[in-house]
């Protein structure tokens, strides 16, 4: 029987946290794109807009967590993100019920994934640090590590599940409104487990660095985490159209894929962090992402395709904690918050503008284009690690 050292069952029993509000965040990425587009008839950039408008959301967010963080303590964000989340769902159940009103159902599918955006940065950046603050900065990379698991896990699970119910007849056991429903039940389970937990002790407000100073400080390592984000966002916010546009079945398999083996590598190579050292770590992934995307562009079945997504997962999986150890590193315990709400920033700001971006990218050179592109993008990133590297010696 596999037994936990005290360590991990502490970080466990925080990270569920996380593990929640990204089934959520899995929940609505496939659906959000297809009801946007076929069910309320818009453009595929405002399909590709709906999903990335999440990720601006936590881009503007995530520096008033993080400042919230260090100023009432972790538990109390997690609370207020949780309930955030349930509101999101709870706004997507409405959508639904105005369709026949397509720019009113557009407008509360935005209200919904802004609220979504708001409760990650909340929920996902308050669980780092009072997992961090509650086992020791010695654990550091073992809190980001669990913490990435439980995301892309999470994602893993909610995409296939929001498929099967979205498929359904709506409104009360399918469509958006259930996939919302669902959305509301599940981040409102959280509740009463965050209220058992014990809380950690706000840190001295007078020691924290200033917002932009911690950005500053974690810059060179979120500019590289910007490149490999490209692609994920790619992959989250048109990999579903790209299907339906070749009429192939299996995007959620590809979305499910990419969080699977994305959660394997982190299980298995986590350590090589340590052994190798970030940045070199962070270079490898970012080649092996650039594979997996450049698979996808030039796949000839969805298969092969969904191949590709699982490979660009395994280069991801590690970017994170390659990278995320030595950005925190760079502040002190006070502005730990703030350091890993400026360097997920990076992440979010790559994110949010990749989706309508990229698609504009589709009328001229397809979809191809768009993965190829997200590819070079990993590339360039690579580059400036290897860069990094040489600096650092």
């Amino acid at each position: 029987m596999l037994k936990l050292d005290t360590a991990t069952r502490s970080i466990l029993a925080v990270v569920l946290f996380t593990l929640l509000c990204y089934i959520e965040i899995g929940l609505q990425m496939v659906v959000v794109s297809l009801f946007v587009k076929e069910r309320l008839g818009f453009s595929l950039v405002w399909a590709g807009f709906a999903v990335s408008v999440q990720y601006l959301a936590t881009f503007g967010s995530r520096g008033w967590a993080g400042n919230r963080i260090d100023i009432i303590g972790p538990k109390k964000v997690v609370v207020r993100g949780l309930v955030t989340g349930v509101l999101s769902g709870l706004v997507l159940v409405a959508a639904q019920t105005v369709a026949a009103r397509p720019m009113a159902a557009f407008a509360l599918v935005l209200l919904a994934r802004i609220a979504l955006g708001i409760s990650e940065s909340m929920v996902a950046t308050a669980a780092l640090v009072w997992n961090i603050r509650r086992v020791g900065t010695a654990h550091t990379a073992q809190v980001i590590s669990w913490n990435g698991v439980c995301s892309y896990g999470g994602i893993a699970l909610g995409a296939p599940v929001a498929m099967g119910i979205y498929q359904n007849t709506p409104p009360v056991m399918g469509g958006l409104s259930a996939v919302g429903l669902c959305c509301a039940a599940l981040m409102a389970l959280g509740l009463p487990w965050a209220a058992m937990q014990p809380a950690v002790r706000p840190l001295e407000e007078g020691k924290r660095l200033p917002f932009l100073s911690v950005l500053g400080k974690v810059a060179p390592y979120g500019v590289v985490l910007a490149g490999g984000s490209i692609g994920f966002g790619a992959i989250s916010s048109l990999y579903a159209l790209y299907f339906v546009d070749r009429s192939w079945q299996g995007a959620a398999t590809g979305l499910s894929a990419f969080g699977v083996i994305f959660v394997l590598t982190r299980f298995v190579l986590t350590g090589q962090i340590a052994r190798h050292g970030g940045l070199r770590v962070a270079m490898a992934s970012l080649l092996a992402e650039a594979c997996g995307l450049a698979a996808i562009a030039l796949a000839p079945t969805p298969v092969l395709a969904d191949l590709g997504a699982a490979l660009a997962g395994a280069g991801f999986a590690l970017l994170f904690p390659a990278l995320g150890v030595s950005a925190v590193a760079k502040t002190g315990p006070e502005s730990r918050g703030a350091a890993i709400g400026a360097f997920s920033v990076f992440l979010d700001i790559a994110i949010g503008l990749s989706g309508p971006l990229l698609g504009m990218i589709v009328p001229l050179g397809g979809y191809m284009g768009v993965y190829l592109s997200a590819a070079v993008f990993s590339v360039l990133g690579a580059a400036i690690c290897l860069g990094l590297i040489s600096r650092e010696g």
